[in-house]
């Protein structure tokens, strides 16, 4: 298997969007080709892929994502991962834990100090992925304001 780091958006990846988006998401709406493009070109942002060996002439199909938000503020670089998601098809191989650690490598080469997440409690399998992968909990609030009209 494995986890690329996007550097464009492509046709391909906008259909594994499609796909995707909809199994991380109830509320998410698809991105047309300009708005992938956009969320690809983000300074600060790194979208990791992964797909399974292919075993053929040709890439294998794009089963999973991952987003790596960074940022500088005063107290240093951080990270936060973001829509981590892998195809209900290819759960359960691994693809999860590769893409969380090439965000955790990449996150430490541009100098991050820390990468958090957050992840609904009713995410069993994920919150365990996560705890496997090193992320400890936080006794912290989370807070949050909808500013859609």
């Amino acid at each position: 298997m494995a986890v690329e780091l996007l550097t464009e958006s492509t046709p391909e990846f906008l259909e594994a969007m499609e796909r995707l988006l909809p199994q991380l998401s109830r509320s998410a709406k698809p991105l047309d080709a300009e708005a992938s493009a956009r969320f690809v070109a983000q300074p600060g942002v790194h979208v990791f892929i992964y797909r399974p060996d292919s075993g053929h002439e040709g890439a294998a199909p794009i089963l999973g994502m991952l987003s790596l938000a960074t940022f500088e503020i005063p107290t240093g670089v951080r990270a936060w991962v973001e829509d981590v998601v892998v195809d209900s098809e290819a759960r359960g191989q691994g693809a999860g834990r590769k893409l969380v650690e090439a965000a955790l490598a990449h996150a430490k080469t541009v100098g991050a100090r820390t990468v958090d997440l957050t992840s609904r409690p009713s995410r069993e399998a994920a919150n365990r992925l996560y705890r496997r992968c090193g992320f400890e909990q936080r006794e912290t609030n989370v807070y949050r304001v909808a500013l859609e009209g």
